[in-house]
């Protein structure tokens, strides 16, 4: 069943459409995905609105991650949108104050390890934000300020190894304390809040394809 207190639609799909396609504010603590894993009580997708039969995750978030989820019954958009090195841009709180040389290491690729072997990350957009941005609460505290600054970066990538981001900034010395995507492509989170779930009736537009 969805929420009561977090759910917005915008207009439905147009009646002649075969597929239909949303875009969703993943809160943390929810796997993206609709089938339970084995053994694991986690929180689905499906908890947050009644989505029509054969509704897939376009990409995924972790567990421990926030934001922006696409959504689609279209499985050859979910594939192009996949494979197209589509920008996907991220705001992440990193423990401590940030460098200059951090920054530029990361603009430039560092070295991860995914599946046991070595890889270097391709490079991109990196910069520091003023400040903390507009987001919804997490609904978790991150961690007590005294125990020292935080930054927030924003980071744009066209790949997605498994937590990618977090090796990334782990690899500078920076471990992640928050990351929320907020842009697929031309698709905005906005101002969604955790739980919200908004549909797309014309999805190649909203990607800029």
């Amino acid at each position: 069943m969805p929420t009561t207190n977090q759910t917005r639609l915008t207009e439905s799909a147009e009646p002649n459409q075969n597929h239909q396609h949303f875009k969703v504010f993943k809160p943390y603590g929810f796997l993206s995905q609709f089938v339970p894993e084995s053994r694991k009580k986690k929180r689905l997708l499906g908890e947050l609105f009644n989505f029509p039969d054969k509704t897939m995750a376009i990409g995924r978030l972790d567990h421990d991650s926030e934001g922006l989820l696409l959504l689609t019954t279209d499985g050859m958009m979910s594939y192009e949108v996949r494979s197209k090195g589509i920008e996907k841009e991220y705001y992440v709180q990193v423990d401590g104050a940030i460098t200059e040389e951090a920054i530029l290491q990361l603009q430039k690729g560092v070295e991860i390890g995914i599946n046991g072997t070595k890889y270097l990350t391709l490079p991109c957009k990196v910069v520091k934000l003023d400040g903390e941005p507009q987001l919804p609460d997490r609904g978790r505290k991150i961690r007590d300020p005294r125990h020292g600054p935080t930054s927030w970066i924003s980071i744009t990538l066209c790949e997605g190894k498994n937590r990618q981001i977090r090796k990334m900034t782990a690899a500078v010395g920076f471990a992640t304390l928050r990351l929320v995507r907020v842009r697929i492509g031309d698709i905005h989170i906005e101002s969604l809040n955790a739980g919200d779930v908004v549909t797309l009736p014309d999805f190649d537009a909203a990607l800029n394809r």
